[in-house]
């Protein structure tokens, strides 16, 4: 009797406890589905339009309604943020993923500029730099995004350059600047001082003889860029001075493309960013193009999922979608500790491959991509996870065996090092720049995001960046030079695929997202945030699709923040470890991760800035979300 009180007795505790775990699980899971959103979903039948700023989603429904298709849209939205410098401006780069409703296919838009002339290994050494530096005229490849803007527009949009243009036209003639910009210039001022034509346009109120007044625009001051319209202008010009002569409506908008890369345009271009220690050439303007090409994909639970190859960073979620497939990770509840770190681990394998292997595909050496994507490779890292603690040596693996070659670089391999050695990072003519980002600042930097689709079929994702706030602007253009430069190595060691040599594309974090299901368009998503994008991209993917949240309920969802990739930007340093975290997270969870081995931070939000838009197939309409973080903003009818 006795013993089998005492058998019996701890039954209600243990019964009790298996009860209480299982309430808390359903309620992650309930709490994931049920969450309240600060803002609306956005619901339209005939088109979306979101993107980073609110005007600049105006402008992309000022499109719509003039009888534009969602890449028209998509492009009035790039050439508004341009202009409104939305971490990037006109002479950065573009990428974008498309889907053709006529022909049911994804196509890829390469617009990223390339390593100038003179942009060698030696040339940065022997200014003693660690890496090209992080702002100026000798941080920019050739500027794409006017380029790219303009070969996605002739190849699929409806419109005219000049009705597209007509919105950021009206914005280079004056807007009224939100207070972010305003500061962020006045921010930038003591750098953007340095370039007389940057300081005209940045730094109205700038006087010499009263340094300590605020030289930026304040919030709702209106912001003029007289000479960045009458680019604009000569590109509109162009486009009509060929469609007058009898060319069709393609063709007169690549006539445009060739004022600007080949024209006077480009002319002033060379000679100012030249005059100023830059090294673009006439030569690699006119030699530059852009490229429509195929994406890589892989497929996960059904659905595929979409993503532009190793000259950007979006592979690494497809690689870290085919490391999950075989996990249950919604067994384990949302934002639980153990799918925390199963996420965490199998992005620490992923982005240690990046890190290594992407580069420019067509420059030698090629990139190994299909063994990177292919699912038994994948098997094999899986077999690497330590399920119970952070593993924070994890190294690139060897894809090469997986498609039956063999991999020229062991040796290296052998010696990589997760935490690269630290460097100084020095600017443009010496100048220290330590100072110009924090290391997290660097690494959460740059880029917006735009997404369009419509009742035809069109459906668009575009990353655009680069010519950010402090932009080195390029004579009396108004176009605002790349800082993709920083982006490149200077020692193979770290990744031979990624080298900076001449008409080289430097790899970038910029990472459009596509999804689709029995063929169909299903999900087209993308964010702000340097390094950070793929893994936030990931979990807005794992949150529709394995925890069901609604687009905008995905797109405000508290994600963690892995540091341990090397960021891309300043030091190019890791912090193996490091993870982010929110109060919404419960202390339970952040107290066993930190048994786990990591360093947990809490702060009130993780950077996450996520736009998307989720086609609902079964009520033929459309489902838009932006992110409550920043002003990411969107319209739909």
């Amino acid at each position: 009797m006795l013993l089998q009180q005492r058998c019996i007795r701890p039954r209600p505790v243990l019964a009790l406890l298996v009860v209480c775990s299982i309430v808390t699980l359903f309620c992650l899971i309930s709490t994931a589905q049920a969450q309240k959103t600060y803002k609306p979903v956005l619901h339209g039948k005939h088109w979306v339009a979101v993107t980073g700023k609110p005007l600049a989603a105006t402008a992309g429904g000022m499109t719509f309604t003039r009888g534009g298709n969602a890449v028209d849209a998509a492009c009035a939205m790039l050439a508004a943020t341009s202009t409104m410098w939305d971490t990037l401006g006109w002479g950065g780069e573009t990428q974008a993923l498309i889907y053709n409703p006529h022909t049911g296919e994804v196509k890829g838009l390469n617009a990223l500029g390339v390593a100038p002339t003179g942009a060698t290994v030696q040339f940065f050494r022997d200014k003693g730099m660690a890496y090209p530096p992080e702002f100026g005229p000798l941080a920019a490849v050739t500027p794409g995004t006017p380029g790219g803007l303009m070969v996605m527009l002739a190849e699929w949009g409806r419109l005219s350059l000049a009705d597209v243009l007509a919105p950021a036209m009206q914005m280079a003639e004056g807007y009224a600047i939100e207070q972010s910009q305003a500061d962020n210039i006045e921010d930038n001022r003591k750098i953007l001082e340095q370039w007389p034509h940057s300081s005209k346009v940045f730094l109205p109120h700038l006087q010499a003889d009263q340094p300590e007044q605020r030289a930026a625009p304040v919030a709702g001051e209106i912001f003029r860029q007289p000479d960045l319209l009458a680019t604009l202008q000569k590109l509109v010009d162009a486009e009509a001075t060929a469609l007058a002569a009898g060319k069709s409506r393609k063709e007169a908008i690549m006539a445009a493309y060739g004022r600007f890369y080949r024209g006077d345009i480009a002319a002033e271009i060379v000679r100012s960013s030249r005059e100023s220690g830059g090294l673009i050439t006439l030569e690699d303007l006119a030699n530059w193009q852009v490229h429509i090409e195929e994406p890589v994909s892989t497929n996960y639970k059904g659905i595929e999922v979409f993503k532009l190859t190793s000259w950007t960073q979006g592979p690494v979620m497809l690689q870290a979608l085919n490391l999950l497939e075989d996990i249950d990770v919604k067994s384990m509840g949302y934002n639980s500790a153990r799918y925390i770190h199963t996420l965490y681990q199998v992005m620490n394998l992923a982005f240690a491959d990046r890190d290594f292997y992407y580069g420019d595909p067509r420059v030698p050496p090629v990139e190994p991509i299909k063994g990177l994507l292919s699912k038994n490779y994948a098997g094999q890292r899986r077999s690497q996870i330590n399920m119970e603690r952070n593993d924070a040596t994890v190294r690139p693996g060897d894809p090469y065996p997986f498609q039956d070659d063999k991999n020229p670089y062991l040796e290296l391999l052998k010696k990589w090092n997760p935490i690269p050695p630290k460097t100084e990072v020095v600017g443009t003519a010496g100048l220290q720049q330590v100072n110009l980002m924090t290391h997290d600042e660097a690494f959460l930097a740059g880029t917006t995001s735009i997404q369009a689709a419509d009742e035809e079929g069109w459906v668009v994702s575009v990353t655009p960046s680069g010519g950010w706030v402090p932009a080195f602007i390029a004579g009396t253009t108004g176009i605002g030079l790349s800082q993709r430069m920083q982006a490149f190595v200077l020692d193979e060691a770290l990744n031979p695929f990624n080298v900076v040599h001449p008409g080289q594309q430097p790899r970038v974090t910029l990472t459009p997202s596509m999804a689709l299901q029995d063929g169909k368009p299903l999900l087209a998503f993308s964010v702000q945030g340097g390094d950070a994008q793929d893994q936030n991209l990931l979990q807005f993917f794992l949150n529709v699709v394995e925890f069901g949240m609604n687009v905008q309920q995905a797109v405000e969802a508290h994600n963690f923040l892995s540091y341990q990739m090397q960021s891309s930007f300043g030091d190019h340093q890791s912090e193996p470890g490091r993870l982010e975290l929110t109060y919404k997270v419960p202390e339970w969870v952040r107290a066993e991760l930190g048994r786990m081995g990591y360093t947990v931070e809490t702060v009130e939000r993780t950077a996450s800035p996520i736009t998307a838009i989720w086609i609902d197939r079964i009520n033929g309409s459309f489902w838009g979300g932006a992110s409550e973080e920043g002003e990411d903003y969107g319209l739909a009818w």
